[in-house]
């Protein structure tokens, strides 16, 4: 299908859900670049969410979380469903490094048309990636993508955020995963769903899964408690059984009312992150000209305190 070469947010999603992929990745760019246009984009698209799964996977770097997101992608492809993966670095615009060899493990699904790939970084959107990547899931679910795979590179705090923002979360360990301590610190056993023990070909695996189960069993008892799952990602050994888990906890969570409860949550969180972002905005507007000058003045000259001279730029 030829591209539409319009602007227009509401012109590139019919082009869109109409199988036009340019459409699609300009609807997303739009999102990415932040501004008054993502806000159209999210204006329009909106009304029409909801329906998709996404899918956050995240772990250390190295895991071979990019290797395995492209086998779950080859697994699901087989069974004919509809994939769109978001590769998020929040360092790296378009440099080397980790996101251009996501795109060269993920190259097998180029020419996939029921695939859309795309690598996302902060970029200096408004918000940072918290903002921009729920908007950019919520393009490909308007579109009608019915999966949608938010991969990670690595498990700072953004990234467990990002992955946690998922339906379903993944976490990603390889055998002879790091200390135990350190992996409640980085947020992973609060935000997993499922746990794969990537790489397991490798001596440790039995070690690996009884660790996590054992981390597992000290957590408060819950309604899921996540599977432990094993896997070779560049084989593709033990992938269709994460495809099933993945589905598992998906059919438990809607049936459960798990799925709206967290949605519910996010939707909250989200709302006060765009607020947050709004304000600062406001606030970098406001900090330039003669009223900054003279609030400036009066605050370093102790005449007036920080919180009242704001509060006054601000009104």
């Amino acid at each position: 299908m030829s591209s539409s070469r319009s602007d227009d947010p509401a012109e590139l999603l019919n082009a869109a859900q109409k199988g036009d992929r340019s459409a699609l990745a300009r609807l997303v760019s739009m999102v990415e670049r932040g501004g008054d246009s993502a806000q159209e984009v999210s204006r329009v698209v909106f009304p029409l969410t909801g329906r998709a799964t996404t899918i956050g996977i995240t772990g250390a770097p190295g895991a071979g979380k990019s290797t395995l997101t492209s086998a779950l992608v080859r697994e699901m492809r087989n069974h004919h469903d509809v994939v769109g993966v978001l590769a998020i670095d929040p360092s790296s615009p378009f440099t080397g490094g980790a996101i251009l060899g996501d795109r060269v493990r993920m190259g097998e699904h180029t020419l996939d048309e029921d695939v859309f790939i795309r690598s996302m970084a902060t970029r200096g959107h408004l918000g940072g990636l918290s903002v921009a990547v729920p908007d950019a899931a919520r393009v490909l679910d308007a579109v009608g993508i019915p999966w949608i795979v938010i991969e990670t590179v690595g498990v700072g705090q953004v990234e467990v955020e990002v992955a946690g923002e998922a339906d379903t979360t993944i976490v990603v360990v390889n055998p002879g995963w790091g200390d135990a301590v350190q992996a409640n610190k980085a947020g992973l056993m609060e935000i997993a769903d499922l746990f794969v023990v990537n790489k397991a070909d490798r001596p440790g695996v039995a070690e690996t899964v009884a660790d996590i189960e054992r981390m597992l069993s000290m957590r408060s008892t819950a309604q899921w408690r996540p599977p432990v799952l094993t896997a070779v990602a560049t084989s593709g050994e033990g992938v269709e059984g994460l495809r099933s888990a993945i589905v598992e906890h998906s059919n438990w969570s809607a049936e459960t009312g798990e799925r709206d409860r967290r949605r519910q949550l996010r939707s909250e969180a989200e709302l006060r992150r765009v607020i947050a972002a709004l304000l600062v905005a406001r606030a970098d507007g406001v900090a330039h000209g003669e009223r900054w000058e003279s609030a400036r003045s009066e605050v370093a000259s102790r005449r007036l305190d920080p919180w009242t001279a704001a509060s006054q730029l601000l009104d």
